[in-house]
């Protein structure tokens, strides 16, 4: 089949870019280190897969029960879980390369020398494409709190930019009054691209009652899944009113009519998270059928349908 949805994200200011197959990239955390998902998905449909959280050392994540299932999405609070960076360079890495699967290396860290260190790490290791996780509801410190404030979120990106020269992804959250200036923070801070947007803040609670006496639980965490696909339509097209760099979109995506929604709000490609836990095989369904949707109705590629779907 000929492949008419091939992708390319650009940084107008420096002309910065990455290619990928497809638009469709599989979020962190939903998809594991490399291939994990291999006997589900279709490799050639596959557009990036981005990695679990990567921090400098391993970490083990939180205790206790860490999904809630919601109606139209889930709660976690995995707490960042992974290997370390050391590990996924001698490890991970090879594998990815031997498959020949693009990927974004998701990074978090708990001070800005953490993520410093993460991105000249990166950058020697020659990987080509940085995502920047500022914005994790469910860790106890670190990423959120650099998510949510300018100023520093300025600074963090100056900094990672200055010691990584491949593709640089700043992933914003949510939780905030305005995502605006914290979009403009990423662009003058040297980023290439933004995605948006990360979970948004959650309580789940169950209550039972059995044998006379009420049984409790609760998850408090990062919401995501088709519930939150209006607040991510929202931040997107506020982000893309500010600033001229290219923004990957997600939250919710389940079908082409959803692909098409976030490229109306301003989306350049997207990521399929939540979702992949119901159907592991829809990122490359979804570039399958988005592939042969141009095709059928005689569009030239996959920008002429985002120019048609925005000015028609």
């Amino acid at each position: 089949m000929e492949l008419k949805i091939k992708t390319t994200l650009i940084n107008k200011k420096t002309n910065n870019s990455i290619s990928f197959k497809t638009p469709i990239i599989t979020a962190s955390g939903t998809y594991g280190y490399n291939n994990e998902f291999e006997d589900f998905i279709d490799l050639d449909f596959l557009g990036a897969i981005s990695t679990k959280g990567i921090t400098l050392e391993k970490r083990l994540g939180n205790e206790g029960e860490r999904i809630f299932e919601l109606k139209g999405g889930m709660i976690n609070r995995i707490g960042l879980e992974n290997v370390g960076i050391e590990a996924f360079i001698k490890d991970k890495l090879p594998l990815l390369k031997e498959k020949n699967i693009d990927f974004l290396l998701n990074i978090a860290g708990s001070s800005i020398d953490d993520y410093i260190k993460l991105a000249s790490c990166a950058d020697e290791n020659n990987i080509k494409a940085l995502e920047v996780n500022v914005s994790c509801p469910n860790v106890s410190h670190g990423c959120l709190e650099f998510g949510l404030n300018p100023d520093i979120l300025h600074e963090l990106t100056l900094k990672i930019r200055k010691n990584y020269g491949g593709f640089l992804i700043v992933k914003l959250s949510p939780n905030t009054s305005d995502i605006k200036p914290l979009a403009l923070a990423c662009e003058e801070g040297g980023a290439d691209c933004i995605s948006a947007i990360n979970t948004l803040r959650g309580l789940g609670i169950n209550v039972q009652y059995e044998n006379n006496k009420f049984y409790k639980k609760s998850v408090e965490g990062g919401v995501s899944g088709s519930l939150i696909k209006p607040s991510a339509l929202y931040m997107i097209k506020q982000i893309k009113q500010v600033v001229s760099i290219p923004v990957i979109g997600m939250g919710g995506i389940l079908t082409l009519d959803d692909l098409f929604e976030f490229i109306y709000a301003g989306a350049d490609a997207f990521e399929i998270g939540t979702a992949n836990f119901m159907k592991p095989s829809l990122a490359s369904d979804l570039a399958k059928e988005l592939n042969e949707f141009i095709i059928k109705n005689e569009f030239k590629n996959f920008d002429d349908l985002k120019e048609r779907i925005r000015n028609d």
